[in-house]
């Protein structure tokens, strides 16, 4: 990037501290760094550049000689690395100094440069230590946006949570209640692939009313099981063909049964559409890519993690990771592509805390206390 001395403030240029005992040298060297857009200032000994730096310690490099009375440039060095890390530091030394220049690099120092140099060797190990220290600086900043992602994604966990709960009202908890009864499972599961639901579709950037109607149609998905027999629903064998039938007909049924409740009426088309596929291979209708409800697509791949990851019968859980890769290997035949990306977007991290979180408030998670008024269903 070019420089152009005129048009750049005192906070935009780089600041070098040129530390010498010779103030002919430190002249000169300060002459070429200015020549190149740099800002210098200068300190003829060690302990000057030690009172320089606590006063103001915003430079981006310190150029100092080695052999100087009172604080010489390792006893400089010493100090710098300990009081300000970041900050790089290169020595000049004569040749007889070379071992010592060389011991000092081991000991911190960025670069050295040798008695007497020109211009351009100045300048390219300038360069250099300003690169190394702003690649540094970026690392460093890098690292403090690590830590501001985990703060948001805690945030964001907890906001998951917050919304879930607001999800559900007494009509909710009611039908809930009702269906506990019948399957004991459906409790966990169903709160579990509700916020699963929720955080693919902020993800997405499904504004509040749509995710409300979502999540309303992930939680009583299972709804029309109450009209499946016990001795299906809770057979521990694999089901016969015509078992399987029956036990299908649920969608259709959980559907009949929510449409006919006004404020739920959207939500029933979730649970209707809940068990398509994208490649046209799912029941009850046979719905094919768009043409199955964006929410339904949405929640069939959260039903699909929790599934996975839930203890079954014939088989005990899979981790998340696992999941992750079968639901990719499905993408474009059960789930729609362009939401599996989203979903595998969404570090594994927060799928597994999202279900320690669901699972811990099992017992005591209570819908219709944490509705306000403005976000009652």
């Amino acid at each position: 990037m070019s420089r152009d001395p005129g048009r750049m403030d005192f906070m935009s240029v780089e600041r070098i501290l040129v530390v010498d005992d010779e103030e002919p040298i430190r002249e000169v060297v300060c002459s070429m760094l200015q020549n190149a857009s740099y800002h210098c200032e200068q300190a003829c000994s060690g302990v000057e550049a030690l009172d320089l730096l606590r006063k103001d310690a915003n430079f981006h490099l310190v150029l100092t000689d080695l052999m100087m009375p009172e604080l010489d440039g390792v006893g400089l060095l010493e100090i710098t690395k300990l009081q300000y890390p970041d900050l790089p530091v290169v020595m000049v030394t004569a040749v007889h100094d070379i071992s010592v220049a060389l011991a000092a690099i081991r000991n911190g120092a960025y670069d050295y440069l040798l008695k007497p140099f020109e211009r351009e060797q100045l300048l390219a190990v300038v360069r250099r230590a300003l690169e190394a220290h702003r690649l540094r600086m970026e690392n460093r900043l890098y690292q403090s946006s690590l830590e501001a992602l985990v703060d948001q994604r805690t945030t964001e966990l907890r906001e998951t949570i917050v919304e879930l709960e607001r999800s559900y009202d007494v009509t909710l908890e009611a039908l809930g209640d009702a269906l506990d009864l019948k399957d004991a499972e459906t409790e966990g599961h169903s709160k579990r692939v509700t916020a699963y639901t929720i955080q693919i579709a902020r993800a997405m950037g499904l504004g509040a009313e749509a995710m409300r109607v979502l999540a309303r149609g992930a939680f009583l998905h299972d709804i029309g099981k109450m009209a499946i027999p016990d001795a299906i629903l809770r057979k521990p064998d694999r089901l016969t063909d015509d078992e399987r039938s029956i036990m299908k007909e649920h969608s259709y049924l959980g559907y009949r049964m929510l449409k006919k409740i006004p404020f739920l009426s959207e939500s029933a088309e979730v649970v209707y559409s809940h068990q398509e596929h994208w490649d046209g291979s799912g029941y009850p209708r046979g719905l094919k890519g768009e043409g199955i409800p964006l929410g339904s697509r949405i929640f069939a791949i959260a039903d699909a993690l929790d599934a996975i990851t839930s203890d079954r019968p014939y088989r005990p859980a899979r981790d998340v990771e696992a999941a992750r890769l079968e639901i990719a290997a499905w993408s474009g035949r059960q789930f729609d592509p362009a939401i599996v990306d989203v979903f595998m977007a969404i570090p594994t991290a927060i799928w597994e805390a999202l279900h320690r979180e669901i699972d811990s408030q099992r017992d005591h998670f209570s819908y219709g206390e944490h509705l306000s008024k403005e976000e009652t269903l």
